[in-house]
């Protein structure tokens, strides 16, 4: 008898179907492969029938974090993880289960948001009082009592004038945070509010010098020649000031004459802030040189050393003009008649100062019918200055005056045909012609001096100098 045997080989998809189990269950249990057996209880990742657990497809399984040991044993073989769950075949893996617990609970903490603040300028108006201004700004009366006792709000902010600004700072609760007020271009009262109380800083800016070079010709006349060459009002009679023992500048001025000036400017935080000091200067009057240098103390000397400043001024007035000359000889404009005139006449705006010519004491301060308001002033047993038809006298007699004091305002009083200062300069009892009398020099720089303020000299022409070539040469 022959007995026939039948083999049923699966079909594709039974194998496949097989294959697939077997691969997912694997997979999930990778405790087995590691030789550790099956977990004691069955994974709520299998399906349980009749006693039977069947793995789920992963793409249905509830996704659970693996352990910080299952990681640690599945790496052992394959390699490690790196931070961003990357396998690593070659790598070691140095992870603890408190450095993954530590991660992944480390909060996010949102930053708080920033108080807000609101400030306003208040400008001081006519009559304003602090309280007045606080008032306006919102702000309660006991602020005022307490920000008046800081000792430099004390001080400053009780003598507000009008124009001023003064910046109030407020929290959202309208409750005051800061009070800021300038002082000045450099510096600044602050006052602030906590819940300690309050405090005040003075602040001020770091101010920086810097030097400038101008130049001019006079063309027309010296004062246009000067703002031609952006110079301030104040610095065109600065110079003047400086030259004016040596340079008549109403009479000596000549069309060609031309000069030459280092000075200083001054910023704070960059900021431009103000024009300082004449450094150098250089003058050329009908062909003459006349150099200037400042010194450390305030003087301004030569070149060569040579004191600038005259024991007189050559000119007591910022003046327009000449009217009248010393003349022995001159017809009186009132009366007709010959009558010596025994000073200068110079002719300026009423009001403009009149300077006392030189160091002295002041012997006479009254007023007469002929001249007017008047000062004589006595500077030694040699000399002694006249200065007639004032608008008003601002010293005394007995007083003492500096050279360059303001003495009175140029006026029309007594008998005159216009406005005008007369002006006369007596030497030894003799009135003699202040515009060519000889003046008396002042001292030198100090021989001790001398050496470094010839350096300083040397430097500063030598820039002066630099900066009329460059100049020139871009012409």
């Amino acid at each position: 008898m022959i007995t026939i045997g039948v083999i049923f080989l699966p079909s594709e998809d039974a194998e496949a179907s097989r294959n697939t189990k077997t691969a997912l269950s694997g997979k999930i249990r990778l405790g087995e492969q590691a030789g550790n057996g099956p977990s004691s209880e069955d994974s709520d990742n299998d399906i349980k029938t009749k006693g039977n657990a069947y793995p789920i497809p992963l793409a249905f399984r509830t996704p659970e974090p693996p352990s910080a040991d299952e990681i640690a044993r599945n790496t052992q073989e394959s390699g490690s993880l790196d931070l961003n769950g990357n396998l690593d075949l070659n790598g070691s893996l140095d992870l603890n289960e408190s450095a993954l617990t530590q991660v992944a609970a480390t909060p996010v903490v949102a930053e708080p948001e920033e108080e807000r603040e609101t400030s306003e300028d208040f400008t001081v108006r006519s009559g304003d009082t602090l309280a007045a201004l606080f008032k306006r700004a919102g702000l309660s009366a006991r602020d005022v009592y307490e920000i008046t006792q800081l000792p430099k709000a004390k001080k400053n902010l009780l003598k507000i004038l009008p124009g001023e600004e003064i910046s109030i700072v407020k929290d959202d609760a309208g409750q005051l945070k800061r009070v800021v007020y300038h002082l000045d271009p450099i510096s600044t009262l602050k006052i602030c509010k906590d819940d300690k109380g309050y405090s005040e800083e003075i602040i001020k800016k770091t101010v920086e010098s810097r030097t400038k070079f101008a130049s001019a010709t006079i063309s027309s006349n010296f004062w246009n020649a000067g703002v031609g060459a952006g110079l301030t009002p104040n610095q065109i009679m600065q110079l003047a000031t400086i030259f004016g023992w040596d340079i008549d500048f109403a009479l000596d001025l000549r069309q060609g004459d031309n000069f030459a000036i280092l000075f200083e400017e001054e910023y704070a935080d960059g900021e431009f802030l103000r024009n300082g000091n004449i450094l150098a200067a250089e003058f050329y009057n009908q062909g003459d040189r006349y150099t200037a240098v400042r010194y450390k103390d305030g003087n301004y000397y030569s070149d060569e050393g040579r004191s600038m400043r005259k024991a007189f001024l050559r000119s007591p007035v910022d003046f327009k003009y000449v009217s009248s000359s010393f003349n022995p000889r001159r017809l009186h404009p009132v009366t007709g008649q010959v009558k010596a005139h025994r000073g200068v006449d110079y002719v300026a705006a009423v009001g403009t100062p009149i300077k006392a010519a030189g160091k002295g004491r002041v012997i006479k301060s009254g007023y007469n019918q002929y001249n007017g308001n008047y000062v004589f002033i006595k500077h030694n047993e040699t000399y002694t200055t006249k200065y007639l038809h004032l608008k008003k006298r601002k010293v005394k007699q007995g007083q003492t005056v500096k050279q360059g004091q303001i003495i009175g305002t140029l006026g029309s009083t007594g008998r005159v045909t216009g406005a005008h200062l007369h002006y006369e300069f007596i030497v030894n009892g003799v009135h003699r012609n202040p515009r060519t009398v000889k003046l008396p020099q002042s001292l030198p720089i100090d021989r001790k001096e001398k050496s470094s303020f010839l350096a300083l000299s040397k430097q500063l022409m030598a820039k002066l100098e630099q900066n009329k070539q460059v100049q020139l040469a871009s012409q």
